[in-house]
């Protein structure tokens, strides 16, 4: 498996206006009506694979296997949260991040959550036939 396009420094940001259904509450993860540390860890996910967009070969996608995350702070439904992925190091087919979520409010301002994510890269279709899904096209 190629990984030629893979290189350590990557990076990519995505922002997230908190709303209800991004709470605790709504995640069913606590009840308190605020940002939840499942939808947060999803969004630094989603910043990881935005900075691996157009460095994956043909048939080749990634797959998360080991999150550490510490969620710091809270965000209210109606703030915005700012989240970063940087590849790190490239192991074979493990990619490590580092991740940080900052609020971006006009109110406040800070660091929410922080942590490391390691994805493997695997081709899509191999990695479908281990499952009942199948892939696109």
């Amino acid at each position: 498996m190629r990984e030629a396009g893979i290189i350590a420094g990557l990076s990519a940001t995505v922002d997230l206006e908190v709303t209800e259904a991004d709470t605790a509450t709504a995640c069913r993860s606590g009840d308190v009506p605020v940002l939840s540390t499942p939808r947060l860890v999803a969004l630094c996910e989603e910043a990881s694979c935005a900075a691996l967009r157009g460095h994956l070969g043909p048939g080749q996608t990634t797959v998360a296997t080991r999150v550490g995350f510490d969620h710091v702070g809270p965000v209210a439904v109606g703030e915005r949260v700012t989240a970063e992925a940087t590849l790190e190091r490239v192991e074979g087919r493990r990619l490590m991040f580092t991740l940080s979520a900052s609020l971006r409010s006009p109110r406040r301002a800070g660091l929410v959550g922080a942590g490391r994510l390691t994805r493997v890269l695997v081709d899509r279709d191999t990695f479908l036939a281990k499952t009942d899904v199948v892939g696109p096209g």
